[in-house]
């Protein structure tokens, strides 16, 4: 499973998206575009990434910027991994 593909699970899994989940590119947006994902969903999926892949975000790294798109957000993750 590469980088993208378990974030997109995890986001999947956390806001309960069901199969609307799989259909999630890295040019999906996330902030403002998907219902579930407010404020509360930000940690939830923060949490469940740092745990998955054992990294740690730094509070100045959570950002508008970075929850834009599903690419993004996986742009990070594989950077904190050194990828």
């Amino acid at each position: 499973m590469s980088t993208f593909e378990a974030v997109r699970s995890i986001l999947t899994e956390t806001l309960g998206l069901g199969p609307r989940g799989e259909r999630l590119t890295p040019d999906s947006a996330l902030l403002g575009e998907i219902p579930e994902f407010d404020s509360m969903a930000v940690v939830s999926v923060v949490a469940a990434l740092e745990e998955h892949f054992d990294i740690v975000f730094e509070d100045d790294e959570i950002n508008g910027e970075i929850f834009a798109t599903v690419g993004s957000l996986s742009d990070l993750v594989m950077a904190k991994l050194g990828q």
